[in-house]
Protein backbone atom coordinates (compact mmCIF):
# COMPACT_ATOMS: atom_id res chain seq x y z
CA UNK A 1 0.00 0.00 0.00
CA UNK A 2 1.72 3.29 -0.79
CA UNK A 3 0.20 6.90 0.52
CA UNK A 4 -3.00 6.70 1.60
CA UNK A 5 -5.73 9.19 0.52
CA UNK A 6 -7.41 9.57 3.52
CA UNK A 7 -4.20 11.12 4.89
CA UNK A 8 -5.45 14.28 2.94
CA UNK A 9 -8.80 14.18 4.47
CA UNK A 10 -10.57 17.19 6.43
CA UNK A 11 -13.84 18.69 7.84
CA UNK A 12 -14.94 21.65 6.53
CA UNK A 13 -17.92 23.43 7.68
CA UNK A 14 -20.19 23.86 4.56
CA UNK A 15 -21.07 27.99 5.77
CA UNK A 16 -16.73 28.27 5.05
CA UNK A 17 -17.15 27.40 1.36
CA UNK A 18 -17.31 30.86 -0.15
CA UNK A 19 -20.38 31.35 -2.62
CA UNK A 20 -19.84 34.89 -3.12
CA UNK A 21 -16.35 36.82 -3.59
CA UNK A 22 -14.89 39.38 -1.29
CA UNK A 23 -16.18 42.78 -1.41
CA UNK A 24 -13.17 43.86 -3.10
CA UNK A 25 -10.99 42.04 -5.30
CA UNK A 26 -7.82 42.33 -3.05
CA UNK A 27 -10.27 42.31 0.57
CA UNK A 28 -9.73 38.51 1.61
CA UNK A 29 -7.56 36.78 3.60
CA UNK A 30 -4.05 35.23 3.41
CA UNK A 31 -2.42 33.34 5.60
CA UNK A 32 1.36 32.99 5.44
CA UNK A 33 2.73 29.88 5.76
CA UNK A 34 6.65 29.29 6.62
CA UNK A 35 7.03 25.76 5.09
CA UNK A 36 9.51 24.75 7.54
CA UNK A 37 8.99 25.78 10.77
CA UNK A 38 4.67 25.75 10.09
CA UNK A 39 4.61 29.29 11.50
CA UNK A 40 1.08 30.81 10.14
CA UNK A 41 0.42 34.07 10.18
CA UNK A 42 -3.18 35.77 8.38
CA UNK A 43 -2.92 39.17 7.29
CA UNK A 44 -4.58 40.86 4.90
CA UNK A 45 -3.78 39.99 0.67
CA UNK A 46 -1.96 42.85 0.14
CA UNK A 47 0.60 42.26 2.21
CA UNK A 48 1.97 40.07 -0.57
CA UNK A 49 4.45 42.78 -1.22
CA UNK A 50 5.87 42.52 1.26
CA UNK A 51 6.97 38.67 0.76
CA UNK A 52 8.34 39.58 -2.71
CA UNK A 53 11.93 41.32 -3.16
CA UNK A 54 13.79 43.42 -6.31
CA UNK A 55 14.56 40.76 -8.40
CA UNK A 56 11.96 37.90 -7.70
CA UNK A 57 9.98 36.42 -10.18
CA UNK A 58 6.18 35.93 -9.94
CA UNK A 59 4.94 33.68 -12.63
CA UNK A 60 0.95 33.86 -13.16
CA UNK A 61 -1.38 31.74 -15.42
CA UNK A 62 -3.06 33.99 -17.98
CA UNK A 63 -5.83 31.81 -19.41
CA UNK A 64 -9.50 32.73 -19.51
CA UNK A 65 -12.93 31.30 -18.49
CA UNK A 66 -14.81 30.71 -21.50
CA UNK A 67 -18.89 30.92 -21.17
CA UNK A 68 -19.22 27.69 -21.64
CA UNK A 69 -22.00 26.24 -20.08
CA UNK A 70 -25.10 25.92 -22.91
CA UNK A 71 -28.33 25.05 -22.06
CA UNK A 72 -30.67 23.74 -24.92
CA UNK A 73 -33.70 21.70 -26.16
CA UNK A 74 -34.11 18.47 -28.39
CA UNK A 75 -34.84 19.24 -31.92
CA UNK A 76 -35.67 22.93 -31.17
CA UNK A 77 -39.10 21.90 -30.01
CA UNK A 78 -40.21 23.65 -26.92
CA UNK A 79 -41.16 20.80 -25.25
CA UNK A 80 -37.90 19.45 -26.32
CA UNK A 81 -36.15 17.15 -23.96
CA UNK A 82 -33.35 20.04 -21.63
CA UNK A 83 -29.73 19.49 -22.05
CA UNK A 84 -26.63 20.79 -20.72
CA UNK A 85 -23.37 21.19 -22.05
CA UNK A 86 -20.12 22.26 -20.78
CA UNK A 87 -17.75 22.49 -23.48
CA UNK A 88 -13.98 20.99 -22.47
CA UNK A 89 -11.45 21.30 -25.26
CA UNK A 90 -11.64 21.88 -29.01
CA UNK A 91 -11.70 18.46 -30.92
CA UNK A 92 -7.61 18.65 -32.28
CA UNK A 93 -7.87 19.27 -36.28
CA UNK A 94 -11.15 21.38 -35.83
CA UNK A 95 -11.77 24.65 -36.01
CA UNK A 96 -13.46 25.72 -34.44
CA UNK A 97 -17.00 23.87 -33.93
CA UNK A 98 -16.24 20.16 -32.89
CA UNK A 99 -15.74 19.93 -29.03
CA UNK A 100 -15.49 17.57 -26.64
CA UNK A 101 -17.90 18.40 -23.66
CA UNK A 102 -19.49 17.30 -20.79
CA UNK A 103 -23.38 16.34 -21.32
CA UNK A 104 -26.38 16.19 -18.88
CA UNK A 105 -28.58 14.14 -19.85
CA UNK A 106 -25.69 11.90 -21.00
CA UNK A 107 -27.87 9.21 -21.42
CA UNK A 108 -30.34 10.55 -23.58
CA UNK A 109 -27.48 12.08 -26.07
CA UNK A 110 -27.43 9.28 -28.58
CA UNK A 111 -25.69 9.64 -31.55
CA UNK A 112 -26.76 11.96 -34.26
CA UNK A 113 -28.90 13.82 -31.35
CA UNK A 114 -29.56 17.85 -32.39
CA UNK A 115 -29.53 20.05 -29.48
CA UNK A 116 -31.09 23.63 -30.22
CA UNK A 117 -29.42 26.63 -27.52
CA UNK A 118 -30.87 28.93 -25.79
CA UNK A 119 -29.78 32.35 -25.96
CA UNK A 120 -28.82 33.90 -22.03
CA UNK A 121 -32.32 35.33 -22.24
CA UNK A 122 -33.95 31.53 -22.48
CA UNK A 123 -35.16 31.49 -25.92
CA UNK A 124 -34.32 28.97 -28.51
CA UNK A 125 -32.03 30.77 -31.24
CA UNK A 126 -30.19 29.69 -34.32
CA UNK A 127 -26.96 27.99 -32.67
CA UNK A 128 -27.07 24.42 -32.36
CA UNK A 129 -24.98 21.21 -31.86
CA UNK A 130 -25.54 17.61 -32.89
CA UNK A 131 -23.88 14.53 -30.87
CA UNK A 132 -21.38 13.16 -32.81
CA UNK A 133 -19.63 10.15 -30.54
CA UNK A 134 -19.56 9.28 -27.06
CA UNK A 135 -15.32 8.70 -25.34
CA UNK A 136 -14.64 5.99 -22.73
CA UNK A 137 -14.46 8.64 -19.97
CA UNK A 138 -18.21 9.25 -20.57
CA UNK A 139 -17.69 12.89 -22.37
CA UNK A 140 -18.89 13.29 -26.12
CA UNK A 141 -17.91 14.94 -29.02
CA UNK A 142 -20.54 17.26 -29.92
CA UNK A 143 -20.57 19.81 -33.36
CA UNK A 144 -21.75 23.38 -33.81
CA UNK A 145 -23.36 24.78 -36.06
CA UNK A 146 -20.80 27.04 -37.29
CA UNK A 147 -16.87 27.27 -36.50
CA UNK A 148 -17.47 30.56 -34.05
CA UNK A 149 -17.54 28.75 -31.06
CA UNK A 150 -17.11 32.70 -29.34
CA UNK A 151 -20.18 33.79 -30.79
CA UNK A 152 -21.97 30.96 -29.44
CA UNK A 153 -21.10 31.82 -26.09
CA UNK A 154 -21.45 35.44 -26.84
CA UNK A 155 -25.23 34.12 -27.12
CA UNK A 156 -25.55 31.37 -25.28
CA UNK A 157 -23.01 30.83 -23.27
CA UNK A 158 -22.60 30.98 -19.18
CA UNK A 159 -19.99 30.78 -16.98
CA UNK A 160 -19.20 28.02 -15.63
CA UNK A 161 -18.99 28.20 -11.44
CA UNK A 162 -17.50 25.18 -9.54
CA UNK A 163 -19.96 22.47 -8.53
CA UNK A 164 -19.93 23.72 -5.17
CA UNK A 165 -21.33 27.16 -5.35
CA UNK A 166 -24.63 26.84 -4.83
CA UNK A 167 -26.05 29.13 -7.40
CA UNK A 168 -26.14 30.14 -11.42
CA UNK A 169 -23.82 32.59 -12.72
CA UNK A 170 -24.22 36.27 -12.34
CA UNK A 171 -23.31 39.74 -13.38
CA UNK A 172 -20.82 40.40 -11.31
CA UNK A 173 -19.01 37.06 -12.09
CA UNK A 174 -18.67 37.73 -15.62
CA UNK A 175 -15.60 40.08 -13.90
CA UNK A 176 -14.65 38.79 -10.97
CA UNK A 177 -14.45 34.99 -12.05
CA UNK A 178 -11.31 36.20 -14.14
CA UNK A 179 -8.04 37.13 -13.11
CA UNK A 180 -7.13 40.74 -14.29
CA UNK A 181 -4.32 39.34 -16.80
CA UNK A 182 -6.93 36.85 -18.00
CA UNK A 183 -6.14 36.62 -21.74
CA UNK A 184 -6.48 33.41 -23.57
CA UNK A 185 -9.79 31.43 -23.69
CA UNK A 186 -9.71 27.94 -22.63
CA UNK A 187 -10.26 27.39 -19.15
CA UNK A 188 -13.57 25.73 -17.80
CA UNK A 189 -12.47 27.01 -14.41
CA UNK A 190 -10.50 30.00 -12.89
CA UNK A 191 -7.17 30.07 -11.71
CA UNK A 192 -8.35 31.07 -8.34
CA UNK A 193 -4.98 32.11 -6.86
CA UNK A 194 -4.92 35.10 -9.78
CA UNK A 195 -7.90 36.19 -8.48
CA UNK A 196 -6.65 38.36 -5.65
CA UNK A 197 -4.78 40.87 -7.68
CA UNK A 198 -5.25 44.00 -8.73
CA UNK A 199 -3.95 46.44 -11.19
CA UNK A 200 -2.96 48.19 -8.77
CA UNK A 201 -1.11 45.90 -6.83
CA UNK A 202 0.55 44.55 -9.79
CA UNK A 203 1.65 48.34 -10.88
CA UNK A 204 3.09 48.12 -7.05
CA UNK A 205 5.08 45.41 -7.31
CA UNK A 206 6.68 46.34 -11.15
CA UNK A 207 7.47 49.68 -9.08
CA UNK A 208 9.57 47.75 -6.50
CA UNK A 209 11.52 45.49 -8.87
CA UNK A 210 9.63 42.22 -8.91
CA UNK A 211 9.62 40.49 -12.57
CA UNK A 212 6.57 39.28 -13.48
CA UNK A 213 5.53 36.46 -16.60
CA UNK A 214 2.91 34.14 -17.99
CA UNK A 215 2.11 30.80 -18.75
CA UNK A 216 -0.74 29.78 -20.28
CA UNK A 217 -2.97 26.29 -18.77
CA UNK A 218 -6.01 25.97 -19.81
CA UNK A 219 -8.05 24.67 -17.07
CA UNK A 220 -10.39 21.54 -17.03
CA UNK A 221 -13.06 20.18 -15.05
CA UNK A 222 -10.59 17.62 -13.57
CA UNK A 223 -9.36 20.32 -11.38
CA UNK A 224 -12.67 19.68 -9.03
CA UNK A 225 -12.19 16.05 -8.96
CA UNK A 226 -11.59 14.05 -5.75
CA UNK A 227 -8.94 11.47 -5.44
CA UNK A 228 -11.45 8.26 -5.21
CA UNK A 229 -8.86 5.28 -5.07
CA UNK A 230 -7.34 4.20 -1.63
CA UNK A 231 -3.92 4.67 -2.92
CA UNK A 232 -2.69 7.81 -4.19
CA UNK A 233 0.02 6.48 -6.60
CA UNK A 234 -3.22 4.59 -8.10
CA UNK A 235 -4.70 7.69 -9.15
CA UNK A 236 -5.35 8.45 -12.61
CA UNK A 237 -4.61 12.01 -13.48
CA UNK A 238 -6.59 14.42 -15.90
CA UNK A 239 -4.64 16.39 -18.66
CA UNK A 240 -4.71 20.00 -19.47
CA UNK A 241 -3.20 21.58 -22.48
CA UNK A 242 -0.48 24.64 -21.71
CA UNK A 243 2.23 26.82 -23.05
CA UNK A 244 5.04 28.09 -21.61
CA UNK A 245 7.00 31.00 -23.46
CA UNK A 246 10.72 31.40 -24.32
CA UNK A 247 10.40 34.53 -21.92
CA UNK A 248 9.16 33.01 -19.00
CA UNK A 249 11.69 30.63 -19.17
CA UNK A 250 14.47 32.55 -19.18
CA UNK A 251 13.62 35.01 -16.79
CA UNK A 252 13.26 31.96 -14.38
CA UNK A 253 16.72 31.08 -15.26
CA UNK A 254 18.14 34.45 -14.94
CA UNK A 255 16.25 34.85 -11.33
CA UNK A 256 17.77 31.49 -10.28
CA UNK A 257 21.77 32.66 -11.24
CA UNK A 258 20.58 36.18 -9.30
CA UNK A 259 19.72 33.49 -6.45
CA UNK A 260 16.22 35.32 -6.32
CA UNK A 261 13.37 33.66 -5.26
CA UNK A 262 10.34 32.21 -7.99
CA UNK A 263 6.41 32.55 -6.81
CA UNK A 264 3.98 30.24 -8.55
CA UNK A 265 0.83 32.20 -8.32
CA UNK A 266 -1.66 29.18 -8.50
CA UNK A 267 -1.25 25.16 -8.62
CA UNK A 268 -2.21 25.42 -12.25
CA UNK A 269 0.84 27.63 -12.68
CA UNK A 270 3.05 24.98 -11.27
CA UNK A 271 1.74 22.13 -12.99
CA UNK A 272 2.75 24.03 -15.85
CA UNK A 273 6.62 24.58 -14.76
CA UNK A 274 7.25 21.48 -13.29
CA UNK A 275 6.15 19.41 -16.50
CA UNK A 276 8.93 21.63 -17.97
CA UNK A 277 11.36 21.38 -15.36
CA UNK A 278 14.53 18.80 -15.73
CA UNK A 279 15.93 17.81 -12.32
CA UNK A 280 17.95 20.65 -12.06
CA UNK A 281 14.88 23.26 -12.32
CA UNK A 282 16.36 24.43 -16.15
CA UNK A 283 12.91 24.89 -17.94
CA UNK A 284 12.19 23.70 -21.63
CA UNK A 285 9.55 26.16 -22.98
CA UNK A 286 6.62 24.84 -25.73
CA UNK A 287 3.55 23.85 -25.75
CA UNK A 288 1.64 20.67 -25.20
CA UNK A 289 -0.55 19.21 -22.36
CA UNK A 290 0.25 17.81 -18.91
CA UNK A 291 -0.84 15.27 -16.48
CA UNK A 292 2.07 15.61 -13.87
CA UNK A 293 0.53 14.50 -10.42
CA UNK A 294 2.20 16.23 -7.83
CA UNK A 295 2.41 14.47 -4.06
CA UNK A 296 4.48 14.38 -1.10
CA UNK A 297 7.80 13.40 -1.19
CA UNK A 298 8.09 15.08 -4.46
CA UNK A 299 10.01 18.30 -4.38
CA UNK A 300 9.73 21.19 -6.32
CA UNK A 301 12.21 22.02 -9.12
CA UNK A 302 11.54 25.11 -10.82
CA UNK A 303 9.12 27.63 -7.99
CA UNK A 304 10.33 28.69 -4.71
CA UNK A 305 7.09 30.04 -3.16
CA UNK A 306 3.42 29.37 -3.84
CA UNK A 307 0.38 31.36 -3.66
CA UNK A 308 -2.54 29.15 -3.92
CA UNK A 309 -6.31 28.87 -2.06
CA UNK A 310 -7.97 26.70 -0.05
CA UNK A 311 -8.56 23.14 -1.20
CA UNK A 312 -11.15 20.61 -1.19
CA UNK A 313 -10.36 17.50 1.09
CA UNK A 314 -8.84 14.43 -0.67
CA UNK A 315 -7.85 16.68 -4.06
CA UNK A 316 -4.83 16.31 -6.01
CA UNK A 317 -4.84 20.15 -5.67
CA UNK A 318 -4.09 19.53 -2.05
CA UNK A 319 -1.50 16.95 -2.45
CA UNK A 320 0.07 19.32 -4.94
CA UNK A 321 0.32 21.87 -2.03
CA UNK A 322 1.68 19.39 0.58
CA UNK A 323 4.28 19.14 -1.38
CA UNK A 324 5.64 23.00 -1.17
CA UNK A 325 6.01 21.60 3.15
CA UNK A 326 4.34 18.82 4.43
CA UNK A 327 1.30 17.09 4.41
CA UNK A 328 1.17 17.51 8.65
CA UNK A 329 1.90 20.96 8.22
CA UNK A 330 -0.42 21.75 5.48
CA UNK A 331 -3.41 20.12 7.36
CA UNK A 332 -2.27 22.15 10.63
CA UNK A 333 -2.44 25.08 8.74
CA UNK A 334 -5.82 23.86 7.31
CA UNK A 335 -7.25 23.46 10.56
CA UNK A 336 -6.23 27.54 11.77
CA UNK A 337 -8.21 28.51 8.93
CA UNK A 338 -11.26 26.57 9.79
CA UNK A 339 -10.97 27.75 13.31
CA UNK A 340 -10.38 31.16 12.19
CA UNK A 341 -13.51 30.90 9.43
CA UNK A 342 -11.58 31.72 6.58
CA UNK A 343 -13.04 31.36 3.43
CA UNK A 344 -12.30 28.55 1.50
CA UNK A 345 -12.39 27.39 -2.29
CA UNK A 346 -12.51 29.27 -5.48
CA UNK A 347 -14.24 32.97 -4.28
CA UNK A 348 -12.40 32.17 -0.64
CA UNK A 349 -9.13 33.38 0.78
CA UNK A 350 -5.56 32.22 0.05
CA UNK A 351 -2.61 31.21 1.56
CA UNK A 352 1.42 32.06 0.75
CA UNK A 353 3.83 29.16 0.79
CA UNK A 354 7.26 30.75 2.08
Amino acid sequence: MGLSTELFDYILPEELIAQYPADRRDGSRMMVLDHISGETRILPFPAIKDFLSPGDAMICNDTKVMACRLYGRKEGRPDGAKFEALQIELIPGSKGANWKAMLKPGKRAKDGTCVVLLDQNGELCQHYFTVKRKFDDGTFEIEFSTDDYLAVQNCCGHLPLPPYIRREAGKEDANRYQTVFAHYYGAVAAPTAGLHFTNEILQELDEKGVNRAMVTLHVGPGTFQPVSVSDVSKHKMHTESYILPQATANLIANTRNASRKVLAVGTTTVRVLESCADDNGTLTPGSGSTDIFIYPPYKPKAVDMLLTNFHLPKSTLLMLVSAFASREIILEAYARAVKEKMRFYSYGDCMLII
